[in-house]
């Protein structure tokens, strides 16, 4: 499959938009992406108790807005009125948690992104089918990823759209299974790309990766720019990062 046609490579993500400057999932971040020229943004998704997609990265509410609750318990109501940006520097106070909507309004066609699902469910929550829609909506089609730790929600979401390309997410964290630590949601959820940890590139994960599993590689989270410059040079499509303008500076002038 080719992921987001037309895009300059290596793609450049600002990993919940501009992350390092503005606080992380709001319209202020997504903005400070757009304005610095970064060319794709990286976002989190959730339903809220309306079945709303709302943007933000945690189950809990409460380290970014202080609301000791589940997005999935909380009214789109309920979550308008919390500051999700205070937390970050008081110039961001009355941020909000924005709608998924609400980011494609803001930046439209102008990046291309990578929306990963929130979901630990092992049934279809219909988040899948709503994002689908959205997407379709406003002709996003050809600039979106859809990714997820999860691989059930991704092999769902290929029910609706075979034309948005998926990533499987991996790391090592205690809270993955071991079973999932290496990519293997790959097959469960059929995804055409790979998520990994930065950490766990290296050069015979890659001549597995591309050229036996034919998959491009999206490592994150990487803001030194001499790690970016190791991954790239391992054959990484694209680098997501808290500080893009920084840490991908030495890809932006080689452009």
């Amino acid at each position: 499959m080719n992921i987001l046609p037309g895009a300059e490579r290596p793609l450049i993500f600002a990993h919940r938009g501009y992350s390092s400057i503005a606080p992380e999932n709001t319209l202020a971040s997504f903005s400070e992406a757009l304005n610095r020229g970064v060319p794709g943004v990286e976002l989190d998704i959730h339903l809220a108790a309306g079945g709303e997609l709302v943007v933000t990265h945690d189950d809990n509410l409460k380290r970014v807005t202080g609301l000791d609750k589940k997005v999935e318990d909380t009214d789109l109501a309920e979550i308008k009125k919390l500051d999700a940006g205070g937390w970050k520097d008081v110039k961001y106070s009355g941020e909000k948690i924005p709608l998924l909507e609400e980011v494609f309004d803001l930046l439209g066609d102008k990046v291309y992104y990578d929306i990963e699902i929130k979901s630990r469910m092992r049934s279809e929550s219909g988040i899948e089918k709503k994002l689908y829609e959205l997407i379709k909506q406003y002709k996003l089609n050809e600039r979106c990823i859809v990714s997820s730790f999860n691989p059930l929600p991704l092999k769902y979401f290929k029910n609706y759209s075979k034309e948005v390309p998926t990533a499987i997410i991996y790391c090592n964290d205690d809270e993955l299974p071991w079973y999932l630590r290496l990519g293997e949601g790959k097959w469960i959820g059929n995804t055409d790309i790979l998520k990994p940890e930065h950490v766990k590139i290296n050069s015979l994960s890659m001549f597995f990766n591309k050229s036996i599993g034919g998959r491009p590689v999206l490592p994150w989270t990487v803001d030194d720019p001499e790690i970016v410059k190791k991954l790239l040079s391992k054959g990484v499509d694209g680098i997501i990062s808290n500080d893009p303008s920084v840490s991908c500076a030495p890809v932006t002038a080689a452009r």
